[in-house]
């Protein structure tokens, strides 16, 4: 791994403990020599996770749609701040430059991009670990509703399973290190039991 994308919330959440959480991301990611890939923004998570790596001199990519550069308050002090036309270029790019995704909490956006990044790993789109920082069990809603989907029918439990899950930084990227692309067949092949 050389860069990990995170998807963040561009705001600061209820808690205390998700913006310790992002800084501490970012002191993380600095300290292990990895460059972070992110939304380009300048508030709440994103610019908390953002200013932490900076001060621990990591690289710092952000990726921010025109329509929302000067309304999310694009990151100004980034290494590199990529300028794109929609959220779909967003996201491709972040994943064409990114060796692992992680998600710290967030709102719709964040969950969209996890949710979007975990189906393109069960399409086979990409083979790159994904993970969810588990701040004070805020995934932990995430992680039932993929068991409840497993349960009913709609998600294979080797698909789920693919969301990496960790409590802290260091602990989530020692999982995000040792995961392999497992190997099974395609959702697209039909039936669970193929």
């Amino acid at each position: 791994m050389k860069r990990v994308c995170v998807f963040a919330g561009s705001s600061s959440g209820a808690r205390p403990a998700y913006v310790a959480a992002a800084r501490a991301l970012g002191a993380v990611l600095c300290r292990r020599g990895l460059g972070l890939v992110y939304g380009g923004g300048a508030v709440g998570l994103m610019g908390a996770l953002a200013d932490a790596t900076l001060d621990g001199g990591g690289e710092v990519i952000g990726v921010i749609p025109n329509g929302l550069a000067t309304r999310e308050l694009a990151h100004p002090g980034v290494t590199d701040l990529r300028v794109v036309g929609s959220m779909h270029e967003r996201k491709a790019a972040m994943a064409s430059l990114a060796d692992a995704f992680i998600a710290l909490p967030g709102g719709l956006g964040t969950l969209e991009e996890t949710l979007e990044i975990l189906t393109w790993s069960q399409l086979g789109i990409h083979a790159k670990p994904i993970g969810a920082l588990d701040v004070d069990g805020y995934w932990e809603g995430l992680r039932r509703m993929l068991g409840h989907a497993v349960d009913e029918g709609f998600v294979r439990a080797e698909h789920a399973a693919l969301l990496l899950f960790g409590p802290a930084p260091d602990d989530l990227l020692d999982r995000l290190a040792a995961w392999r692309p497992p190997a099974f067949r395609r959702a697209w092949l039909g039936p669970a039991q193929i």
